[in-house]
């Protein structure tokens, strides 16, 4: 879920523009190949084979998470989240307005519940937009530098939707993007039901050029119909990315452009969102269900091993 700024996103560069696999281009052919190997596997034999390797066989620990088992139409805790209240498209000419109302965002049943409308909003800025959605960060509340991330999700189905559980570096204030690094942990677009992607951004390898990889569903599944568990298992100069504990891509500092820089050492802070529109996913047509709601049953941060995850509070 790139974060540019109007000012410093190319639409050239876009997703959509750039005709990704399918309207997706990877950063490699080394990265190329291996997503193409996941994307057979998981058609033809069920799915990558769990290893030794594989998360469940790792000794981890819990040191953070959000089971949003708030009261029934309450916000998310505000202890671990910020809603997000923007109508700018961030560069990408998203078409949504994020607010912070209960009809867009919410807890129930154990469950966040963030849901894209179609509706005209005018934005107190001004900014009218003719969708509203949501978007929670952890910024401020939680950080952190390494670890197993994972959260159980059920996305929404729709041509023009891009839902996303994804990673900022923490000195995106200081820095902005792409310099600060991006770890997408899940994103989705709506003419792709049943693939995901992962994806790393950095300087000399965002945009439309991230690290990346995708994992497509067996026997046409579409991630829209059940729950699923995204998770990364992010080391120094490494970070594993997993659909239901299968690991479908690996990304190493190895893999950078020449000349580029590793931009994921460093304490990150969570997002989740649910945004409409944008150069990739294009936008919703008459065939778009609304309101198109994304939920989410928790969010767990794990230390593995000897690694130390960061936590920090205003």
């Amino acid at each position: 879920m790139r974060c540019a700024s109007p000012d410093t996103e190319d639409p050239r560069l876009s997703m959509a523009a750039l005709q990704r696999s399918p309207r997706f281009a990877l950063a490699t052919i080394a990265v190329l190949g291996s997503a193409l190997a996941v994307s057979a596997a998981g058609a033809y034999a069920g799915g990558p084979k769990k290893t030794a390797a594989d998360s469940a066989a790792r000794a981890r620990t819990l040191i953070w998470s959000d089971e949003f088992n708030g009261p029934d139409g309450s916000m998310p805790d505000p202890a671990k989240w910020a809603v997000v209240t923007n109508g700018s498209g961030y560069g990408n000419r998203e078409l949504e307005y994020y607010t912070d109302r209960p009809s867009n965002i919410h807890e129930e049943d154990g469950k966040l519940v963030i849901s894209a409308r179609r509706e005209s909003f005018n934005g107190p800025d001004g900014l009218v937009r003719g969708y509203t959605s949501a978007r929670i960060e952890s910024q401020g509340r939680f950080q952190l530098k390494y670890g197993r991330i994972e959260a159980r999700i059920k996305i929404p189905p729709g041509q023009g939707l891009w839902p996303a559980f994804w990673m900022l570096g923490s000195d995106y204030d200081r820095i902005g993007w792409p310099a600060c690094g991006e770890i997408d942990i899940m994103e989705n677009v709506g003419f792709e039901p049943s693939r995901i992607h992962g994806s790393l951004h950095g300087p000399g390898y965002s945009g439309g050029h991230p690290l990346s990889g995708f994992y497509t569903l067996p026997n046409q599944g579409r991630f829209s119909e059940g729950f699923h568990v995204f998770a990364i298992e992010w080391e120094p100069e490494t970070v594993r990315f997993y659909v239901d504990d299968i690991l479908y891509e690996t990304q190493t500092a190895d893999n950078v452009p020449a000349g580029a820089r590793w931009a994921f050492d460093h304490p990150f802070f969570l997002v989740l969102n649910v945004a409409v529109g944008g150069y990739w996913p294009g936008d919703p047509d008459a065939s778009t269900p609304f309101p198109a709601t994304m939920l989410v049953d928790y969010v767990r941060v794990y230390r593995m091993g000897e690694e130390r995850a960061e936590k920090s509070r205003p």
